[in-house]
């Protein structure tokens, strides 16, 4: 069985939005379906897109979880992208926030961090 997951993000500025989702994520948009939407494949099946939809802007929460947090985090800071906020659970597993301008969450989360590589990273 095969499952499309299409994770939508309200924005009030669509042409303001695309930019910023363009230098978040790396790209530009997979696909354009129209003059108010745009929509990026983050993995196979799995999209997420923006929308223009004033009213409703700013509500979104969405968390994309990830093998190469730390990769990504620093992909996104050299394009002018830096976090909001970061977490580590109880379980060691980070996360990575990020806010549109409009305020929207979208977060990256990570596993723990190998001990081994905690060790060799502390000793730099």
């Amino acid at each position: 069985m095969t499952v499309d997951l299409f994770a939508g993000i309200p924005v009030s500025d669509y042409q303001r939005a695309l930019t910023w989702y363009e230098r978040l994520l790396g790209s530009a948009p997979t696909f354009v379906p129209n003059d108010t939407e745009a929509v990026w494949e983050l993995a196979e099946h799995r999209y997420l897109y923006i929308e223009e939809l004033p009213e409703r802007a700013g509500h979104a929460l969405q968390t994309v979880f990830v093998d190469d947090l730390d990769r990504r985090v620093a992909d996104m800071a050299a394009r002018g992208v830096q976090p909001a906020s970061r977490e580590t659970y109880e379980n060691g597993v980070r996360k990575v926030i990020y806010r549109d301008p409009d305020g929207n969450e979208v977060g990256f989360g990570g596993a723990p961090l190998d001990p081994v590589q905690e060790t060799d990273d502390s000793q730099d």
